[in-house]
């Protein structure tokens, strides 16, 4: 099977803990870039965290604080998740933060005779 690029995108409206990204059975992903843009008049907060097979909660980035109208690049270099870990977002203000998750999935390469 050939590899995927795709967009992950989520609009924050609630404080809850959302999930953005869910790595496909038979695929491994690597996240290259996530953005978080603040799109109101004041100062907010985002937790991101992976939960793996396990249900084992590893935060990546937590509280982290952005000015009001501003887009910030989370990673400096890619993440790597692997099959059924989920990728979640936590906004400390509802209707503030868009994320959007540029990944490309990897699948096995089938070996044929």
């Amino acid at each position: 099977m050939a590899n995927a690029f795709i967009n992950k995108k989520i609009d924050l409206t609630t404080t809850d803990n959302e999930t953005l990204y869910t790595v496909p059975t038979a695929t491994a992903a690597i996240v290259k870039s996530l953005l978080a843009c603040n799109d109101a008049g004041s100062a907010c907060t985002l937790t991101v965290t992976i939960t793996d097979t396990a249900s084992a909660v590893f935060k990546l980035f937590n509280d982290v604080s952005f000015d009001s109208n501003t887009t910030t690049e989370l990673l400096d270099k890619p993440l790597i998740l692997q099959e059924s870990e989920i990728l979640k977002v936590q906004a400390g203000d509802a209707n503030e933060l868009h994320v959007i998750a540029s990944i490309m999935e990897v699948k096995p390469r089938e070996v044929t005779t």
